[in-house]
């Protein structure tokens, strides 16, 4: 049996009655007061923020798939041109938002024979509650399409529709423009030829508008740049770049630049029939760019620079191909409306549409630099890059020309010229 130590049961026994009651009084009221106190830790504590409520977006891509070749074309535009574009710029706005509570859902519309009307798709989309349109399509269906939503508050992105009345006389409020302008794609290219000292210019035209708009943009490029056209023909030799058998015409095409003083050819061929035929079968061993050969472009297989390797192999394993340039612009408008609802953390395009054209807003978009929307005719500025077939040529804008915003504002039509008056 355990006993207490003596000095201890002393100390117990002769300790006053006085002082084991003030004891016992101390112990006592400690318990009281947390007993009337309900929960002191809670009020210490501050309020935990409610977690965000999840976000879902819908995009919606109107395009036109491209029909097969009737016959063996080694660079037919696959069927999900754009399409596939527009499923890997979901897949990494869903990437992001899975740290953010953010889904992204792509709504594509195919337009076919039994279904060739853009603004009842757009409309359809609208009435699904969608609110972003890309568009992988010509002008006048884009212009046809932002008129028929302009009361709906939708935002309709323009990935396919290059030309510069777009961006100026024809502008619209509610339509942003993803890829570059005309005049950005011959600008880009006389940069390099102003840098490369080749002034001297023949320029050959095709028979489509297409060809007739790329002139237009490649003279008033000519022009802003201080080069100089010293000759120009119109193409009247047919689609020789897809003939298959030689053909009488061919012999006169091969005299078709004799006699002239040039140091470039550049052709006006959007449509792939002729351009690429003119390389190497020119009277004087003379370069030759434009729509073919040494081209000014969005994207390009041989594009591997800032993460872009990585990119086309993320491509690559989602679509069993290579990516293309319209491929490239519908994901970089997927991509702008993924960008802007995280940053806003709201899909309102009310909130969003204004956003885009402020400073704050910026796209990583593999082009070394971060790209933006211009106030005054809504086009993403960005770089461009110049290539051949199997290489990366250059990067425009060409080091040396300099502009008070940004360098990316020497390529297109800038603040001063435009004629862009929203409607």
């Amino acid at each position: 049996m355990h006993h207490p130590a003596p000095d201890t049961a002393l100390r117990h026994k002769t300790r006053p009655s006085w002082l084991r009651a003030a004891a016992v009084a101390l112990a006592i009221a400690p318990a009281a007061a947390r007993a009337e106190d309900p929960a002191p830790a809670a009020v210490a504590q501050p309020a935990q923020a409610a977690a965000p409520q999840a976000l879902e977006t819908h995009v919606g891509l109107i395009y036109r798939p491209q029909p097969a070749p009737s016959s063996y074309d080694a660079e037919a535009a696959p069927e999900d041109e754009g399409l596939a574009g527009a499923k890997m710029g979901i897949a990494d706005n869903n990437t992001t938002g899975r740290f953010t509570k953010q889904t992204y859902v792509l709504d594509e519309v195919a337009l076919t024979d039994d279904k060739p009307d853009a603004v009842a798709a757009a409309k359809e989309l609208i009435g699904k509650g969608v609110r972003y349109l890309v568009l992988a399509l010509p002008a006048d269906a884009v212009l046809a399409v932002a008129d028929a939503v302009k009361d709906t508050g939708a935002v309709v992105l323009n990935a396919g529709a290059p030309d510069d009345r777009l961006r100026g006389a024809e502008c619209r409020a509610n339509v942003f423009h993803i890829l570059p302008s005309r005049a950005m794609l011959t600008d880009a290219l006389a940069q390099y030829l102003t840098v490369m000292r080749w002034r001297k210019l023949f320029l050959i035209v095709g028979p489509t508008d297409a060809d007739k708009a790329y002139a237009d943009a490649m003279r008033n490029s000519a022009r802003k740049f201080a080069l100089k056209i010293t000759a120009e023909k119109p193409w009247t030799f047919g689609p020789l770049a897809k003939a298959r058998g030689d053909t009488p015409t061919r012999a006169e095409a091969m005299v078709f630049t004799r006699g002239l003083d040039y140091d470039m050819a550049i052709v006006a061929d959007e449509e792939g029939d002729w351009g690429d035929y003119v390389p190497y079968r020119t009277v004087d061993p003379r370069p030759v760019g434009g729509t073919q050969a040494l081209t000014p472009t969005t994207w390009s297989p041989v594009l591997e620079t800032w993460g872009a390797a990585q990119a086309q192999n993320r491509f690559r394993r989602l679509a069993s191909r290579l990516m293309r340039p319209l491929d490239y612009q519908v994901w970089a408008a997927v991509r702008t409306v993924g960008e802007a609802v995280t940053a806003k953390k709201t899909n309102d395009p009310a909130v969003i549409a204004p956003y885009l054209v402020e400073p704050a807003f910026t796209l990583p978009a593999y082009k070394g630099v971060p790209l933006s929307f211009r106030p005054w005719d809504h086009q993403l500025r960005q770089a461009i890059i110049v290539v051949q077939p199997k290489a990366l040529v250059s990067v425009a804008p060409e080091q040396g020309f300099l502009h008070q915003r940004t360098p990316l504002d020497t390529l297109g039509v800038d603040l001063p010229e435009t004629t862009c008056k929203f409607k």
